[in-house]
Protein backbone atom coordinates (compact mmCIF):
# COMPACT_ATOMS: atom_id res chain seq x y z
CA UNK A 1 0.00 0.00 0.00
CA UNK A 2 1.13 3.50 -0.94
CA UNK A 3 1.56 6.53 1.63
CA UNK A 4 -0.49 9.10 0.76
CA UNK A 5 -0.21 12.53 1.83
CA UNK A 6 -2.23 15.37 1.78
CA UNK A 7 -1.12 19.17 1.42
CA UNK A 8 -4.17 21.54 1.20
CA UNK A 9 -4.04 25.42 1.18
CA UNK A 10 -5.59 28.38 -0.13
CA UNK A 11 -3.94 29.74 -4.01
CA UNK A 12 -0.78 31.08 -3.06
CA UNK A 13 -0.32 29.36 -0.02
CA UNK A 14 3.29 27.64 -1.25
CA UNK A 15 1.96 24.06 -1.92
CA UNK A 16 3.34 23.87 -5.16
CA UNK A 17 6.74 25.46 -4.01
CA UNK A 18 6.98 22.96 -1.36
CA UNK A 19 7.40 20.21 -4.05
CA UNK A 20 10.63 22.11 -4.82
CA UNK A 21 13.03 19.45 -3.10
CA UNK A 22 11.49 16.33 -4.50
CA UNK A 23 14.25 14.26 -6.25
CA UNK A 24 12.89 14.95 -9.86
CA UNK A 25 14.92 11.77 -11.14
CA UNK A 26 12.35 9.60 -9.32
CA UNK A 27 9.41 12.12 -8.68
CA UNK A 28 6.30 12.27 -11.32
CA UNK A 29 4.73 15.10 -11.33
CA UNK A 30 0.68 15.50 -12.70
CA UNK A 31 -0.33 18.71 -13.32
CA UNK A 32 -4.18 18.66 -12.96
CA UNK A 33 -4.26 22.55 -12.71
CA UNK A 34 -1.83 22.82 -16.15
CA UNK A 35 -0.32 26.09 -14.95
CA UNK A 36 3.26 24.80 -14.43
CA UNK A 37 5.39 24.88 -11.87
CA UNK A 38 6.61 28.06 -9.86
CA UNK A 39 10.24 27.86 -9.22
CA UNK A 40 13.65 28.32 -11.15
CA UNK A 41 14.89 25.81 -13.57
CA UNK A 42 12.06 23.53 -12.97
CA UNK A 43 11.56 23.02 -17.44
CA UNK A 44 14.98 21.20 -16.88
CA UNK A 45 13.64 18.76 -14.37
CA UNK A 46 10.19 17.95 -15.54
CA UNK A 47 9.36 16.63 -19.24
CA UNK A 48 6.38 15.80 -21.13
CA UNK A 49 8.50 13.78 -24.18
CA UNK A 50 9.78 10.50 -23.69
CA UNK A 51 11.55 7.97 -26.01
CA UNK A 52 12.07 4.17 -25.56
CA UNK A 53 14.49 4.48 -22.99
CA UNK A 54 13.36 7.43 -20.86
CA UNK A 55 9.54 8.02 -19.67
CA UNK A 56 7.29 11.12 -19.18
CA UNK A 57 7.61 12.80 -15.52
CA UNK A 58 5.69 15.31 -16.18
CA UNK A 59 1.59 14.92 -17.17
CA UNK A 60 -0.87 18.73 -18.04
CA UNK A 61 -4.47 16.66 -17.65
CA UNK A 62 -7.52 17.47 -15.58
CA UNK A 63 -9.36 14.20 -16.55
CA UNK A 64 -9.48 11.75 -13.98
CA UNK A 65 -9.39 8.33 -16.22
CA UNK A 66 -6.01 9.89 -17.89
CA UNK A 67 -4.96 10.76 -14.35
CA UNK A 68 -6.02 6.65 -12.75
CA UNK A 69 -4.66 5.09 -16.34
CA UNK A 70 -1.42 7.53 -15.62
CA UNK A 71 -0.94 5.85 -11.98
CA UNK A 72 -1.65 2.06 -13.34
CA UNK A 73 1.35 2.77 -15.60
CA UNK A 74 3.25 4.35 -13.24
CA UNK A 75 2.61 1.55 -10.79
CA UNK A 76 3.80 -1.84 -13.24
CA UNK A 77 5.44 0.20 -16.11
CA UNK A 78 8.97 -0.86 -15.77
CA UNK A 79 10.32 2.48 -16.85
CA UNK A 80 8.58 3.76 -13.56
CA UNK A 81 9.98 1.19 -11.21
CA UNK A 82 13.00 4.03 -10.14
CA UNK A 83 9.85 6.57 -8.89
CA UNK A 84 9.32 6.97 -5.47
CA UNK A 85 6.97 10.11 -5.38
CA UNK A 86 3.29 10.81 -7.35
CA UNK A 87 2.62 14.81 -7.30
CA UNK A 88 -1.04 15.25 -8.10
CA UNK A 89 -1.29 18.83 -8.43
CA UNK A 90 -4.53 19.67 -7.48
CA UNK A 91 -7.16 17.06 -7.07
CA UNK A 92 -9.69 20.58 -7.51
CA UNK A 93 -8.22 20.62 -11.07
CA UNK A 94 -10.37 17.25 -11.88
CA UNK A 95 -13.19 18.54 -9.85
CA UNK A 96 -13.49 21.82 -11.71
CA UNK A 97 -13.18 20.49 -14.92
CA UNK A 98 -15.45 17.73 -14.02
CA UNK A 99 -17.92 20.09 -12.68
CA UNK A 100 -17.90 22.36 -15.68
CA UNK A 101 -18.90 19.46 -17.90
CA UNK A 102 -21.66 18.93 -15.78
CA UNK A 103 -22.62 22.44 -16.10
CA UNK A 104 -22.65 22.19 -19.58
CA UNK A 105 -24.63 19.02 -20.14
CA UNK A 106 -27.74 20.34 -22.88
CA UNK A 107 -29.16 16.51 -21.84
CA UNK A 108 -28.76 13.77 -19.67
CA UNK A 109 -29.28 13.31 -16.20
CA UNK A 110 -27.29 15.33 -14.23
CA UNK A 111 -27.78 13.83 -10.57
CA UNK A 112 -26.05 11.27 -12.23
CA UNK A 113 -23.03 12.91 -13.21
CA UNK A 114 -22.46 14.34 -9.72
CA UNK A 115 -22.83 11.16 -8.21
CA UNK A 116 -20.11 10.58 -10.91
CA UNK A 117 -17.57 13.07 -9.47
CA UNK A 118 -18.27 11.94 -6.27
CA UNK A 119 -17.32 8.03 -7.22
CA UNK A 120 -14.38 9.76 -9.24
CA UNK A 121 -12.89 11.88 -6.40
CA UNK A 122 -13.36 9.08 -4.18
CA UNK A 123 -11.70 6.27 -6.31
CA UNK A 124 -8.76 8.09 -7.10
CA UNK A 125 -7.57 8.17 -3.71
CA UNK A 126 -8.71 4.70 -3.30
CA UNK A 127 -6.27 3.90 -6.21
CA UNK A 128 -3.46 5.84 -4.88
CA UNK A 129 -3.60 4.01 -1.48
CA UNK A 130 -3.61 0.64 -3.65
CA UNK A 131 -0.42 1.10 -5.48
CA UNK A 132 2.97 -0.58 -4.83
CA UNK A 133 4.60 0.04 -1.34
CA UNK A 134 7.23 1.63 -2.15
CA UNK A 135 5.09 5.17 -3.53
CA UNK A 136 4.30 7.90 -1.88
CA UNK A 137 1.73 9.71 -3.77
CA UNK A 138 1.45 13.55 -2.47
CA UNK A 139 -2.51 15.15 -3.19
CA UNK A 140 -2.49 18.87 -3.31
CA UNK A 141 -6.01 19.94 -2.75
CA UNK A 142 -7.28 23.96 -1.94
CA UNK A 143 -8.67 24.53 1.38
CA UNK A 144 -11.77 26.31 2.64
CA UNK A 145 -12.37 27.43 5.74
CA UNK A 146 -16.52 27.29 6.91
CA UNK A 147 -18.81 27.88 9.82
CA UNK A 148 -21.18 25.32 10.55
CA UNK A 149 -24.63 26.14 11.86
CA UNK A 150 -23.80 25.48 15.96
CA UNK A 151 -20.80 28.61 14.40
CA UNK A 152 -17.72 26.20 14.96
CA UNK A 153 -14.92 27.75 12.77
CA UNK A 154 -12.76 24.78 10.66
CA UNK A 155 -10.60 24.54 7.72
CA UNK A 156 -10.53 21.42 5.35
CA UNK A 157 -9.94 20.01 2.09
CA UNK A 158 -12.58 21.87 -0.50
CA UNK A 159 -14.36 19.22 -2.79
CA UNK A 160 -17.18 20.62 -4.93
CA UNK A 161 -20.49 18.37 -4.36
CA UNK A 162 -22.50 17.89 -1.78
CA UNK A 163 -21.33 14.04 -1.60
CA UNK A 164 -18.07 14.42 -1.28
CA UNK A 165 -18.40 16.71 1.49
CA UNK A 166 -20.08 13.83 3.06
CA UNK A 167 -17.39 11.37 1.91
CA UNK A 168 -14.54 13.52 3.93
CA UNK A 169 -11.24 12.77 1.89
CA UNK A 170 -8.87 13.56 4.25
CA UNK A 171 -10.28 10.18 6.06
CA UNK A 172 -8.45 8.44 3.29
CA UNK A 173 -5.10 10.02 4.13
CA UNK A 174 -3.11 9.14 7.28
CA UNK A 175 -1.32 12.61 6.68
CA UNK A 176 -2.38 16.14 5.99
CA UNK A 177 -0.30 18.82 6.34
CA UNK A 178 -1.99 22.54 5.83
CA UNK A 179 0.38 24.80 3.84
CA UNK A 180 -0.16 28.72 4.84
CA UNK A 181 1.66 31.89 4.64
CA UNK A 182 2.08 33.76 8.03
CA UNK A 183 4.11 37.21 8.43
CA UNK A 184 5.58 36.77 5.26
CA UNK A 185 7.00 33.17 5.64
CA UNK A 186 5.38 30.01 4.14
CA UNK A 187 5.05 27.32 6.71
CA UNK A 188 2.89 23.78 6.86
CA UNK A 189 0.94 23.38 10.16
CA UNK A 190 0.77 19.87 10.92
CA UNK A 191 -1.77 19.89 13.99
CA UNK A 192 -4.10 22.81 14.90
CA UNK A 193 -8.06 23.21 16.53
CA UNK A 194 -10.05 24.02 13.98
CA UNK A 195 -8.88 21.70 11.05
CA UNK A 196 -8.40 18.60 9.22
CA UNK A 197 -4.71 18.54 9.26
CA UNK A 198 -3.04 15.44 10.97
CA UNK A 199 -0.31 13.52 11.75
CA UNK A 200 0.99 10.50 12.84
CA UNK A 201 1.22 10.20 17.03
CA UNK A 202 4.98 10.88 17.37
CA UNK A 203 6.00 11.93 14.14
CA UNK A 204 7.26 15.65 15.01
CA UNK A 205 7.79 17.33 18.01
CA UNK A 206 6.70 20.28 16.80
CA UNK A 207 3.00 21.65 15.36
CA UNK A 208 4.53 23.02 12.33
CA UNK A 209 7.45 23.04 10.13
CA UNK A 210 8.91 24.68 7.57
CA UNK A 211 7.22 24.59 4.05
CA UNK A 212 9.19 21.56 2.44
CA UNK A 213 7.71 18.13 1.75
CA UNK A 214 10.93 16.40 1.77
CA UNK A 215 10.68 17.37 5.84
CA UNK A 216 7.45 15.94 5.95
CA UNK A 217 8.60 12.82 3.89
CA UNK A 218 11.69 12.16 6.24
CA UNK A 219 9.68 12.24 9.28
CA UNK A 220 7.30 9.98 7.91
CA UNK A 221 9.74 7.32 7.05
CA UNK A 222 9.46 5.23 9.89
CA UNK A 223 5.40 5.15 9.50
Amino acid sequence: MAKVIGVMGESGSGKTTSMRNLPYEKTVYIDCDKKGLNWKGWKNQYHSTKDEKNAINYLKTDNFGTVSSFLDHINGDERYQNVDYVVIDTINGLMVAEEMKILAMQSGDKRSAWSDLAQNGWALINKALTLRDDLTVIILCHSETISDDNGIIRTRIKTNGRKLEKLVLESKMTTVVWSVRQDGKYKFILSADGSTCKVPLGAFDKDECDNDIMLVIKALEDY
